[in-house]
């Protein structure tokens, strides 16, 4: 069964403490971000204290060494561009992808129906990201990337609050891209990524 690594490297670990912190709102907006004050209070050294804030002012979070805090609008504006992008990637992958990268979607979705919350979140990942890779288009992808952090914040409300048919609409777009219907993937994707949008700020609103 495909799981999440037991093992991250420091900087990963780091990465996903700081992300969390700011995601979450113990790091509030505004709030200045110091390396050395970091380091002591989380048990990491500075490298990866310094590369996980790089990654993090990458995705927008902390800018100018200050904690970004996305508005309502901001995560609205940026998952609208997540819904045409991941779309159009929907389509590719009915067209490009290989029958190895079509079996690994139908194995994302199994462990959907049968995982616990740790690996349907690291499936979920996965599935949406090899989607994305089968555009071929590194311009996309990279945008793609530098939504990652408001991506796993949307990710981790529809897994941990048991969003209805999440998985079930997994299964259908996958459905749809073995068929190499590319129309319908893309429909697909965008309605899938459209509801997501809605569970979560009625999730965030209550």
């Amino acid at each position: 069964m495909l799981s999440s690594k037991s093992f991250r490297p420091a900087y990963h670990q780091c990465y996903e403490i700081l992300r969390d912190k700011i995601l979450t709102g113990e790091l509030p907006g505004g709030a200045k971000v110091v390396e050395e004050k970091l380091a002591a209070e989380l048990g990491f050294s500075r490298t990866p204290i310094r590369d996980s804030i790089r990654k993090l002012e990458y995705e927008g979070l902390i800018v100018e060494k200050r904690v970004v805090k996305p508005t309502e609008k901001d995560l609205r504006n940026i998952f609208q561009v997540r819904i045409l992008l991941e779309g159009y990637s929907a389509k590719c992958a009915a067209t490009f992808a290989n029958e190895k990268d079509i079996q690994k979607l139908y194995e994302y979705v199994q462990i959907g129906k049968t995982g616990n919350k740790n690996e349907i979140m690291y499936a979920n990942e996965c599935f949406h990201n090899d989607i994305v890779q089968t555009s071929n288009n590194q311009v996309m992808i990279d945008v793609i990337d530098r939504m990652q952090s408001i991506i796993y914040l949307f990710r981790k409300a529809v897994v941990y609050y048991d969003r209805p048919h999440l998985i079930d609409e997994h299964e259908k777009i996958y459905e749809a891209i073995k068929a190499r219907n590319s129309e319908a993937a893309e429909s697909l994707m965008k309605k899938h990524l459209e509801t997501d949008l809605a569970f979560f700020l009625h999730y965030m609103n209550n």
